[in-house]
């Protein structure tokens, strides 16, 4: 039996999966987030090494320390209240970059909470 609908059901069908297209297509840039920002890190520089390397989770991301060196991923935070809680979780921290550059000596001296 041929009916109207069996024979729009397949257009309208077509059609919807047009329009999903579309709009993943259009979403995709939105929801991917770009090369350069993956790749951002926060590193410091702490005043004595470590014994040994150590791992932490600083508000909410992962520090990975060997030596005198940690890193993580930068998370978009404020680079002087970063570099406070990596101080309290590891130690006194001599130098303290991100994604926008190295603290200044005022900001770092903040962040040891002088």
């Amino acid at each position: 039996m041929n009916t109207a609908l069996s024979r729009l059901l397949p257009r309208a069908l077509g059609n919807a999966g047009f329009v999903l297209a579309a709009i993943l297509a259009t979403l995709s840039p939105i929801m991917t987030p770009p090369a350069e920002a993956s790749a951002a890190e926060w590193s410091a520089k702490l005043s004595a090494p470590l014994p040994a390397p150590r791992q932490a989770i600083v508000n909410s991301v992962l520090w990975k320390c060997a030596g005198d060196t940690c890193v993580a991923p930068d998370q978009g935070s404020r680079p002087v209240l970063v570099c406070r809680s990596v101080s309290r979780a590891f130690g006194p921290v001599a130098r303290f970059a991100s994604s926008s550059g190295e603290l200044a000596a005022e900001d770092l001296s903040r962040c040891a909470g002088k």
